[in-house]
């Protein structure tokens, strides 16, 4: 072979390559075939949650009886708001680092929880705990008042690693890892609260009826059936 050929054929492969390295770089700058910048969630997994954590602004857990809730401010930080009844004027709340920390790590633990096997709640196997729930637990985008989801949290399962969990609305109840509630029911003792043993009273879903034991709150942040 010539000199001349070979030069020629030399340049073709260096254009293949720039061609290859352009598109390889043009596909990680707008993040072509993965999931969303930012949310660090495989596409092809099952998750609980149906958004990433950064995209929350706040997250209610009705335990026993007592309505926790756990919000960010303004600066992104999360912070305990204690019970939140909705007729609170507007007020700051200053975070406390260690705390803010906690609670941060604790939802991004909740955000990777993963769904491990579901099952239709119209059977003869019983309704798993969900329809009479101790816990649920309600999430919140920023700056909206009402739920973008809820869930029941039901009993655990015979393997004694599973949770049963119901979308409020849905017919379709799913595992989960029981660890994922325990880490929760752990936050609200770290932040004072109880997890003794009770009804769970949410806020009756936006458009979908009537919740799992549900009760409408007074302002007085109690629960009137």
């Amino acid at each position: 072979m010539s000199v001349a050929g070979l030069r020629r054929r030399l340049v073709a492969v260096w254009l293949v390559l720039a061609v290859l390295v352009g598109v390889i770089v043009v596909l990680e700058r707008t993040n072509l075939g993965g999931p969303p910048a930012g949310s660090g969630r495989p596409r092809d997994v099952r998750w609980l949650l149906p958004v990433p954590v950064d995209q929350l602004g706040a997250i209610e857990v009705a335990q026993a009886g007592t309505l926790h809730r756990f919000e960010r401010d303004a600066t992104g930080a999360w912070f305990y708001h204690g019970v939140h009844t909705g007729s609170e004027g507007t007020h700051a709340h200053a975070a406390d680092p260690a705390m803010a920390a906690r609670i941060e790590r604790a939802v991004a633990a909740f955000g990777r929880t993963r769904i491990e096997r579901q099952f239709s709640l119209k059977t003869t196997a019983g309704d798993y705990g969900v329809t009479t729930p101790e816990t649920l637990i309600l999430l919140y985008r920023r700056h909206e008042p009402q739920p973008l989801v809820q869930y029941s949290v039901g009993d655990v399962a015979p393997d004694t690693l599973s949770r049963y969990v119901l979308a409020v609305g849905s017919s379709v109840v799913s595992t989960i890892p029981d660890y994922q509630i325990d880490n929760l029911l752990k936050l609200i003792e770290a932040v004072g609260g109880s997890r003794g043993r009770g009804p769970a009273t949410p806020r009756a879903p936006l458009g979908r009826g009537a919740s799992p034991s549900a009760g409408a709150r007074g302002t007085d942040g109690t629960s009137r059936r």
